[in-house]
């Protein structure tokens, strides 16, 4: 059935250049599929409701393809609108953004649940340059970004000084507020889980060894800098352990559509290493994306991904085009 699908993507937030990156696979598997395409770039610079509003109406969408990641398009705002507008929309629903784009509520909430993940608490960024909050080693990170954006490790080895330098460069320069985490030591795991509800499946582990240095941001979105091992060569019981504890945190948050969760493997504890660090309810979908490239490895192209989820926006809003 042919649909008119606006994508919707860009952004001001930290991750734009990523969501326009995405989008294009995203416009291009919409054309394979015979859609009506329309893309809708929200501009880099806040834009009022009433004006969005009216942008997106104008463009008579069936549905949604909501492309952008981190704020303003993954942590409930624009699902929010969405909704106010009666326009089914891609992934996740207001709720569950709102919660899963802050990485200390979403272990809060999961915790209960059986998911594991590092100890930590938000700290003041000025306090830093008094004392640690935390025993070394330890990771510094904005608690509502995605993408690795403004992540530090804090080590007893690093050129940080002790207590950080006002000066050093990190992410106390650009954010009021930090999530300070334990350092879990060990590999780099994620998990995608694909559909909603009693219908999501976790796909398959991957695991992500950067060239040099931790899976930063760079690290993520250049090619050639991050070796990506799908399906991790990883014991079975540590396999089947990660896929549960993202599909938990999926169906808990009442996750929608995909989401891909996040973890860190000391293998010297066995099952007790696996540590959860966060889900994003926004995954890339760019050509070095890791939900794509699960989905492949089961057997699932671009343009069947896109339908899917496609299919399940129209699905959770009970429309039939």
């Amino acid at each position: 059935m042919t649909l008119r699908v606006t994508i919707l993507m860009g952004g001001w937030g930290a991750e734009r250049a990523v969501s326009l990156v995405s989008a294009q696979g995203i416009i291009a598997a919409c054309q394979t599929l015979g859609h009506h395409v329309t893309p809708l770039d929200m501009g880099e610079t806040p834009a009022d409701g009433t004006t969005l509003a009216a942008r997106l109406t104008a463009t008579t969408p069936d549905v949604i393809f909501n492309a952008l990641h981190g704020t303003p398009g993954e942590d409930g705002v624009v699902q929010g609108l969405l909704d106010l507008l009666r326009i089914p929309y891609t992934h996740s629903g207001v709720t569950a953004s709102a919660i899963a784009i802050d990485k200390q509520l979403t272990k809060a909430v999961l915790a209960p649940h059986g998911v594991r993940a590092p100890a930590g608490r938000i700290i003041e960024s000025a306090g830093l340059h008094h004392a640690d909050p935390l025993p070394r080693p330890y990771v510094l990170k904005p608690f509502n970004e995605g993408s690795s954006v403004g992540v530090a490790i804090v080590t007893d080895h690093s050129n940080h000084g002790s207590p950080i330098g006002r000066d050093v460069a990190g992410p106390w320069q650009h954010y009021a507020t930090l999530l300070a985490e334990t350092y879990i030591a060990g590999r780099e795991l994620t998990v995608t889980v694909l559909g909603s509800g009693e219908k999501a499946r976790a796909l398959c582990v991957t695991e992500l060894r950067p060239v040099s240095g931790f899976y930063d941001y760079d690290a993520k979105y250049t090619d050639g800098l991050t070796i990506h091992i799908c399906p991790a060569d990883i014991p079975a019981s540590i396999a089947a352990a990660a896929c549960e504890m993202s599909l938990t945190a999926h169906r808990v948050l009442g996750c929608r559509g995909v989401s891909r969760s996040d973890y860190r493997w000391d293998e010297s504890r066995d099952d007790a290493g696996l540590y959860f660090i966060e889900i994003n309810t926004q995954p890339g979908m760019t050509p070095l994306s890791l939900v794509p490239e699960q989905a492949k490895a089961l057997g699932i192209d671009y343009p069947t991904l896109v339908q899917l989820l496609l299919d399940d926006a129209l699905e959770a809003a009970h429309v039939r085009p």
